[in-house]
């Protein structure tokens, strides 16, 4: 067995074992308020590092106006409880004329 093989295959059972972990342990654990506070901010992070990343950022220079523009779209309009198609769109339609006007 190679070491990329036995390296997918460690990360699987870890994978699992994580996931497993949170059925087994429900209701033995508790945890403080504190922590729960700590562990849904550290998430909401995260997740906006992942946003940011993902729409100012392509390779290692900056993507351009136009996807920022429409991430924005998209960020209102789901903030306005938009369905989630007309979201999509949104935020594609924006970023499209945006880069159709020539502001890539």
């Amino acid at each position: 067995m190679n070491a990329y093989l036995a390296c997918v295959l460690a990360l699987a059972a870890g994978t699992y074992v994580f996931r497993l972990a949170g059925p087994l342990l429900h209701g033995r654990v508790e945890l403080p308020v504190r922590v729960q506070e700590l562990l849904t901010a550290g998430a909401t992070v995260l997740l906006v590092a992942l946003l940011a990343t993902g729409a100012l950022m392509e390779g290692q220079d900056f993507a351009g106006w136009s996807r920022p523009a429409g991430v924005l779209v998209g960020g209102v309009l789901a903030w306005r409880r938009a369905p989630f198609a007309v979201v999509v769109v949104g935020a594609a339609g924006a970023t499209a004329l945006l880069r159709l006007a020539g502001l890539s």
